[in-house]
């Protein structure tokens, strides 16, 4: 399920890469335009976002059977 999931979100969010943090601040302020995106964070700033009230979700990397 959670490849499913990893799936659905490289096809239909835009990768901002090292920038989510950034970018999720500026769409949840109104300084850039709404869409889903998707990108990594470090812990510092996952607890940013969730101080300032930015809704994200984590999600795990799924393992991949060799």
């Amino acid at each position: 399920m959670l490849i499913q999931v990893h799936h659905y979100v490289k096809q239909n969010f835009e990768d901002v890469g090292s920038r989510f943090a950034e970018e999720a601040k500026q769409i949840h302020k109104g300084d850039a335009a709404e869409r889903p995106i998707h990108g990594t964070a470090t812990v510092e700033e996952t607890k940013e976002l969730a101080e300032e009230g930015v809704p994200f979700v984590a999600l795990p990397k799924p393992e991949l059977d060799s």
